[in-house]
């Protein structure tokens, strides 16, 4: 007769998200300019496909109420979303409001996806910028983030940090020592108020391995962009990648996933930079059904 292992041999042989019952989910960026015109009927999509949860990334024309009455709808929940470092609605703005319109959607974690830019930089792109950041630069983003997650904490709101390519352009300190901006803001954060979502597509298109760094920050990823990209990939700190649908990369998901949730990373979302081989629901619809049945 056939006996199901609450353990051991059993319990390894799951799928990696079913195993840890985690709730895979998806960055909104990665379905593009056109969900903001079809909200509703695309998260209808992508909760039939599989997805639990989505990331925001901007409010797509809509209040805070209309997106967590649309998430309801869809039967989706939207515990993060990412936050311009600058502008009246990010964490320059009234961080109060903020709070008040995260509580409203249902948003526990807000995520600031890119560096402030200097003000010195003028109107640099965020390409131009990236290449011309200083250690010292990094540094007031580290007092920046140290300062708003303080007052975001107070209203119950995590903040974090996510990374792009640039962060691991290499830099000297003010000692001569060598060093880069994600190492800068890992040491300049306070662990108790600043956590990190790693980006693996990245992290992997700087020519870094993302298994590494989980191992040397233990606790300090607590959410993921579960991104690939194609060996193709040149190393770069300019914002430049192959990508490709998640399970069809150079990244070995098998071993980074485990070592993801070792790190204490709890928060999966899948996302895909364009430009896309498929429809953008399409690619998402691979990148989940690879997800959901992998043994990691």
């Amino acid at each position: 007769m056939g006996v199901t292992l609450a353990g051991g041999a059993g319990a390894a042989a799951m799928p990696f998200f079913q195993r840890h019952k985690l709730p895979l989910g998806i960055q909104l960026y990665s379905l593009g300019p056109d969900l903001a015109k079809e909200l509703e009927a695309q998260l209808a999509t992508v909760a039939k496909i599989g997805f639990k949860s989505v990331e925001l990334a901007g409010y797509l024309g809509r209040t805070p109420a209309e997106l967590r009455a649309a998430f309801d709808k869809a039967g989706l929940v939207c515990p993060s979303a990412h936050i311009s470092p600058k502008g009246p609605g990010g964490f320059s703005g009234d961080l109060s409001k903020l709070a008040d319109d995260m509580h409203v959607i249902g948003v526990k974690s807000v995520m600031m996806p890119i560096f402030y830019i200097p003000d010195r930089l003028g109107s640099a792109d965020l390409r131009q910028a990236g290449v011309q950041m200083t250690a010292d630069d990094w540094k007031w983003n580290a007092d920046f983030l140290n300062e708003k997650a303080a007052v975001l904490k107070k209203a119950g709101i995590a903040t974090g940090y996510h990374n792009h390519n640039f962060e691991f352009a290499p830099l000297k300190d003010a000692k001569g020592a060598e060093t880069n901006g994600m190492e800068i803001l890992l040491k300049g954060t306070d662990p108790g108020l600043v956590t990190f979502e790693m980006d693996a597509g990245w992290v992997t298109a700087a020519g870094h391995d993302p298994l590494a760094l989980l191992k040397a920050h233990p606790g300090r990823f607590t959410q993921m962009h579960v991104k690939d990209i194609k060996p193709t990939t040149k190393p770069n700190f300019e914002l430049k990648q192959d990508p490709t649908e998640v399970g069809g990369g150079m990244i070995d998901w098998k071993k980074l996933l485990p070592a993801a949730y070792a790190g204490g990373v709890r928060g999966f979302y899948y996302e895909q930079e364009p430009p896309f081989a498929h429809p953008r629901l399409q690619s998402a619809k691979i990148s989940y059904d690879y997800l959901a049945k992998v043994v990691a």
